[in-house]
């Protein structure tokens, strides 16, 4: 069965969206007052890994995921090594506490009677 190109498409651009958001939160935890768009830039980066590797472990899609995260920060932000893992770390921990809610509000919707 073939999968329809919109549903492709607006997955894709959910996902530029979610990481879009969490990287932009990562950013004012650790830097202060950052511009929005440059999240955009970043959130563009694993969600084109995630959708280019979906084939491959979780394992895979999270090194290489986390390494090109860390690169684009760095340079999106223009940031040193040390700072710019610390905000790879914080976007990490928050795309991770984000997803794994929302997950979870999902599944838990999903058993609500209709």
């Amino acid at each position: 069965m073939a999968v329809p190109v919109v549903a492709l498409v607006g997955t894709f651009l959910l996902a530029v969206l979610f990481y879009s958001v969490t990287a932009h939160i990562a950013a004012r935890y650790v830097l202060g007052d950052v511009p929005i768009l440059r999240a955009f830039a970043v959130g563009v980066v694993p969600a084109i890994i995630s959708f280019a590797l979906q084939a491959y472990g979780p394992g895979v899609v999270i090194l290489v995921s986390a390494t090109a995260d860390f690169f684009t920060i760095r340079a999106v932000y223009r940031l040193k090594y040390k700072t710019a893992i610390l905000v790879t770390l914080a976007h990490y921990t928050v795309s991770a506490l984000v997803g794994i809610t929302v997950f979870n509000l999902v599944r838990l919707l999903s058993t609500a009677p209709v």
